[in-house]
């Protein structure tokens, strides 16, 4: 391309302005890029809509990844073109002629431009759509030219702090649909639960090509750490004091669900009657899994205490199965865990209401149990204890994870609506012994393909549920 070219027609909005190969290569080697085990047979833009003209230009690239058997992915990139002779050297996509194209979230000027359309409420028209950005009316926009940092090295989505007010969050691969998280966000502020960092925009593309939610702003929650970091450091300090704290959590996630389970007449929130179909439908899952994973399980000794056992575990979902089917299936945070709470100076914050990425959207939206998340957080307390030994070399006290559970079910017990769990505590010790055995073999899985050192968390998980069987029988 001649010089100056790629930048005239990335500010021109030409889809073919970026080199596809480029792109592709660039795209599949990022973390946020959720099919690498897959073959990309076809790589596109299908839009690019341009923001900025020039200093830098800045576009955002709706993108497709297509597979094999029509498989396809769409991800948002936002672009930024400069000069060659700028010295730029971060992120970068391609070069061609006098320009270089990258990645535009890291680099100060381009989250300014963002910012601004964002304060500005503008509405981008395109051939095949438009790109829509909101603001709440109430709330003071970021500065003209806001103070911004990224945030972390997030696996799915990248966000950005503007000037230590807001948090920018945009979706790396997007689907069709309205994002749960911005969904889940405006449900929750206006039937008044206040644990959340407040909305304060988003932006979405519609038309022909798709309606889908392409970031979101919400406030940032200053001075407030994540609750994983809160678990580790008390556990090193031997501070006693964060058990307390988790009671708190409890409490705070009981009134979550609570609220969520409020609005009968709001169909995409108001609570459902599972059915006989709905527990044999999460057993069968769960049973596929684990034959799935015990046929394929090598022969380590780290998994000696569940060797051999895949038909015993079987057995014991079987055990669990007869609990009836009362309670209720919410709308649900769908990836809870201390990760996904900060603390700051008065309470909890939760966070990340997305559910899991990986999962199509029209899943994640799908209403399930409660005691779903509450499995999830419970597991979470056993990964806290393991990282703090691991990590930091912490002594953890025996009997640490049973009060920490302990402490977080008393208070969610005491705070959330009776109705929308199973009748009895028997019944919902059942069903939460489901869920934790199906986050235990999704543990399982996930630490033998990516962190083999860590097998031992979720193996102690099935001997322990095993062995309250065993007692029980």
């Amino acid at each position: 391309m001649p010089a100056n070219d790629l930048a005239r027609a990335v500010a021109a909005g030409d889809p073919g302005a970026l080199p596809a190969d480029a792109l592709a290569a660039w795209v599949t080697a990022q973390r946020w890029f959720s099919s690498k085990l897959r073959e990309v047979h076809e790589f596109r833009v299908l839009d690019l809509v341009p923001l900025r003209s020039a200093d830098p230009v800045v576009a955002i690239a709706i993108a497709e990844a297509r597979f094999g058997s029509g498989r396809h992915e769409v991800y948002q990139v936002p672009i930024a073109v400069r000069p060659r002779g700028s010295g730029w050297a971060d992120g970068i996509i391609a070069t061609d002629g006098d320009d270089i194209a990258y990645d535009a979230l890291v680099d100060d000027a381009a989250h300014a431009v963002l910012a601004a359309q964002l304060a500005a409420a503008t509405t981008i028209e395109r051939p095949a759509g438009r790109v829509s950005f909101h603001w709440d009316e109430a709330v003071a926009p970021p500065s003209s030219r806001p103070v911004t940092r990224t945030m972390g090295a997030e696996q799915s989505n990248t966000s950005v702090v503007l000037d230590e007010l807001f948090a920018l969050k945009v979706f790396r691969r997007i689907q069709p649909g309205t994002n749960p998280e911005l969904e889940m966000l405006r449900f929750l502020a206006t039937h008044g639960f206040e644990n959340i960092a407040a909305l304060a925009g988003w932006y979405d593309y519609s038309g022909e090509l798709m309606d889908a939610t392409l970031g979101i702003v919400q406030r940032y929650v200053g001075g407030a750490r994540d609750g994983w970091d809160l678990a580790l450091d008390a556990l090193v300090a031997e501070d006693r004091s964060f058990l307390h704290r988790l009671g708190e959590l409890g409490s705070v996630t009981g009134r979550m669900h609570a609220v969520l389970a409020s609005a009968p007449d709001d169909p995409a929130f108001a609570p459902e009657e599972p059915t006989v179909e709905t527990l044999a439908l999460l057993l069968a899952t769960i049973d596929e899994q684990i034959e799935r994973t015990f046929d394929e399980l090598p022969d380590l000794p780290e998994l000696a205490p569940i060797a051999g056992r895949g038909e015993e575990i079987r057995d014991h979902l079987q055990s669990l199965s007869h609990i009836g089917v009362r309670g209720r299936l919410i709308r649900m945070h769908g990836d809870y865990h201390l990760g996904q709470t900060v603390r700051g100076v008065d309470d909890w914050v939760i966070l990340d209401f997305e559910g899991e990425p990986a999962r199509p959207l029209v899943e994640r939206r799908r209403k399930r149990s409660p005691l779903r998340d509450v499995a999830g957080m419970l597991r979470s307390f056993s990964y806290a204890a393991a990282g703090a030994v691991a990590l930091r070399g912490a002594r953890v006290p025996e009997d640490w994870v049973a009060e920490a559970r302990g402490r977080f079910l008393d208070g969610y017990m005491a705070t959330v609506d009776a109705s929308i769990l199973p009748t009895g505590e028997a019944a919902t010790n059942k069903l939460l012994a489901i869920f934790e055995l199906e986050r235990a073999m999704y543990e399982l899985s996930y630490e033998l393909n990516n962190r083999p050192d860590w097998v031992p968390i979720p193996v102690a998980c099935i001997g322990r549920l095993l062995d309250q069987a065993q007692a029980s029988a």
